[in-house]
Formats: C-alpha cells, structure tokens, sequence
C-alpha cells in the first residue's frame, strides 16, 4: 500500500526521486556479447537513478538454466519489479511464474516472453525486417539471396524473417531474385554467422548477390566470410552498432535499422517502475492489446525503428549515437559525414 500511494504521488508529479527511492528493478540479461546491451542498461540505470530507485542485474551468460537461477537471486533479493531478456522464450516460463506467485511484475524486454502476465515491450521488429529487405533489394534487384537469421530460440528471429519475405515475395515470385541459403544463427553469435556463410558461400560457389542479416552482430560474420572470398555484397543488419554503422560508411554493409536503445531502457525502467507501483499494465503510456503469433493475447508496448544508409548517416552523429571518429574510422571520402 505504501509503495501504490507513493507511485500515486509519482504519476501526478512525474518521476520524483522521493517516490520510488524504496524501489528496487532487477535485470536478467541473456548475455553482454552484443554491444548494444551495455547501451540499454546504461538507458534503464540512468532512468532508475533520475527517480531514486535501485538497479540490481545478472547476466546468464547465453544460458538459460542460469537465467532462471538468476531470476530466483534477484527475487531474494527483493526486488519489485523484473526486466528480463530472455535468453530462450520457451525456458523463461517458471521464471515469470515464479515472480507472478510472489506479486513481482515482469517487463518483457525487447524479447517476446509468450505469457500474458509479461508487460512485452520492443520495437516493431516485423516493420525492423521489412525495412532490412527493403533497403537490400533497392541495392540488389535481381540475384541470388542469402537469409542470415537470429537465434532460434528468439522469437525476433521469425518476427524478423517474416517481415523480410512479405519484402521480398513479389520479386521471388516473379524470378528476379533466388534464396539460395538460409540459417539461424544459434545465440545470434557473428561466429557462427560468419560460420553458415561460409558454407552458403561454398555450397553455391560464390554466386552470391545479396544476404538479408538479421542484427549488426550477424552482419558482421557475414561481412567477413565475404571479405575472405573478396567479395562486396548489399547486406543488412540492425542495432545500430557503431561497428555495423562503421562498415556503413566503410561501404561493406548497407543497412542498420536503428533501433534507439536508450529509449527503450528508459521506457522499460519508467514502466517496471509504474507497475510495481501499482498501475495496471493497460493503463501504461502507449500500451496496447496484442495477440502472439502462438495466440497469446498480451498487453505490449512498440518503439518505432529507423533505417540508416549512407544516405542518412549523419542522423546517428547528429543524435549522439556515435561519434564522427568512430564512423568514419578508416574511411575516406565516404558518405557524409565521412567526406
């Protein structure tokens, strides 16, 4: 009761520090292997701290036995509210029970937790694939076509695909382009990327036009097995990893659909807050009915994307993103702001 009132007090007069200075927000982090993450925790620390509440995390380190053990460690620890990464949809399921038994809401974050009782918050990743085709079929119209997808265990991986070929179905039905290999990425590590391209690359020698990745982090195996055949092909990618943004400029990738994080962790931090203070997540800013592709109706939250070309780069130096150094490393009289 007294942590409700005091979210009252917050919702009326914003995020003072006073009203949420008793809270404590947990993340479960799948891992720290992809750049962007330290991006979204430095958004959810900055926002938890700016209201006088308390961040404590785990990272699971890719596994998902782990996770659920570190699920149960921050619930110890009193946590009220949880923002989980999923590492594997399916596994995370006793985890949110667990939180539910014990009245701890949960923050869905960035990954579809296929529960009901998960506020799911992302960004428009069916929109984030469609945008990825695009951009790679305006560069490469007709050819042969690699799909470098995320992590089977992720259901962004199928969000994402699936927003590639509503793109990409007209110009393969009409014969102007083949997908002549395809591969999930286990953990949405480059390695392995770098690894099923390869062996696309071998299976098809070479004949190679484009290649649809999924993230920056896929982009960039995929970036590398072609380097090492020579080659220089639209690929895409997303995240906006100064490495994948880098390449942009550098001429050897084509797209990162942006997805500001430090948006997300600042809406994910502001909503774990609220709802551990007692509002119902249909009452959060910008909630809406959603219904899984499994049938689960759930109350979600999404952030629009934003595809980046060497035609816009200046947008991710102009919103502090990146610096101008770290673009434009090793690039000469590329795009602008790399000219």
């Amino acid at each position: 009761m007294h942590k409700t009132l005091l979210a009252a007090v917050a919702l009326t007069a914003g995020l003072a520090t006073s009203a949420y200075a008793e809270m404590t927000v947990g993340v479960s982090w799948s891992n720290f292997q992809e750049e962007r993450w330290k991006t979204d925790e430095g958004a959810i620390k900055a926002a938890l701290e700016a209201a006088g509440a308390k961040y404590i995390s785990a990272d699971a380190q890719s596994s998902s036995a782990k996770q659920l053990s570190d699920i149960e460690s921050l619930m110890a620890q009193g946590v009220d509210a949880l923002i989980v990464l999923a590492q594997d949809t399916a596994a995370i399921g006793p985890a949110v029970q667990a939180a539910a038994d014990e009245g701890i809401p949960v923050v869905a974050y960035d990954r579809l937790i296929e529960d009901p009782r998960a506020f799911y918050l992302t960004f428009d990743n069916i929109e984030v694939g469609r945008m990825q085709a695009r951009a790679v079929l305006a560069a490469a119209p007709k050819g042969n076509y690699v799909m470098i997808k995320g992590s089977p265990t992720d259901p962004n991986a199928d969000f994402l695909r699936g927003g590639q070929q509503e793109v990409l179905q007209a110009a393969i039905d009409a014969g102007d382009i083949k997908i002549v290999g395809e591969a999930y990425t286990d953990g949405w590590l480059p390695a392995n990327a770098q690894r099923n391209m390869e062996q696309i690359l071998t299976a098809n020698d070479n004949k190679v036009d484009a290649v649809v990745a999924s993230n920056d982090g896929t982009a960039g195996g995929a970036v590398a097995a072609l380097s090492a055949q020579g080659m220089v092909v639209p690929v895409s990618g997303q995240d906006g990893d100064h490495a994948g943004l880098n390449r942009i400029a550098l001429g050897t990738q084509t797209v990162s659909v942006w997805k500001d994080s430090r948006e997300l962790g600042k809406a994910a931090a502001e909503i774990a807050m609220a709802m551990a203070g007692g509002t119902e997540m249909t009452a959060i800013d910008g909630a809406q009915e959603w219904t899984s592709p499994a049938g689960t109706k759930m109350i979600a939250r999404f952030l629009a994307p934003m595809p980046v070309t060497k035609d816009n780069l200046s947008a991710v130096v102009d919103a502090g993103w990146i610096t101008k150094e770290a673009l434009c490393q090793g690039v000469s009289n590329g795009p602008a702001p790399c000219n």
